[in-house]
């Protein structure tokens, strides 16, 4: 956990590769509003479910999810994983009503379809699986 510290405090970016792992993370990190707001209108316009993962530095079960969200990031790759620390991007944190963390907001089509609250892997799993599955509404 303290490499994944480091690399915010050196200011990773958008995919940045795990220093543990050869390949980049399938999950995006949004440092600021405008890059969010970009990527959730782009994301608007497709039936591709998007997970966002709301977290925080200091919060342990956050960090205990970590390497659970990156694993499941790698074996579903048609979902979008996405992730924003509530007290750098609050504004977002408050547009979707985040109240607790970790919190994941699974949308489709710019519409929230579901959301996990807590450290529940095999909830979080249930549900990506779930909204992967349907097809999307015409």
């Amino acid at each position: 956990m303290g490499s994944f510290v480091s690399s915010l405090l050196r200011g990773g970016g958008t995919g940045e590769a795990d220093p543990s792992s050869a390949e980049p993370s399938r999950v995006s990190t949004f440092h600021s509003s405008a890059s969010w707001q970009l990527h959730f209108k782009n994301s608007e316009a497709s039936s591709q479910l998007m997970v966002i993962d709301f977290a925080a530095s200091w919060c342990g079960p956050c960090k205990f999810m970590e390497p659970i969200v990156h694993a499941i990031a790698s074996t579903y790759t048609d979902v979008d994983f996405a992730k924003i620390d509530v007290d750098e991007l609050p504004d977002v944190a408050q547009e979707f009503n985040v109240q607790a963390m970790p919190t994941f907001v699974l949308v489709k089509k710019g519409k929230e379809v579901d959301r996990v609250v807590g450290a529940k892997k095999d909830e979080l799993q249930k549900k990506i699986e779930k909204h992967m599955a349907l097809l999307p509404s015409s």
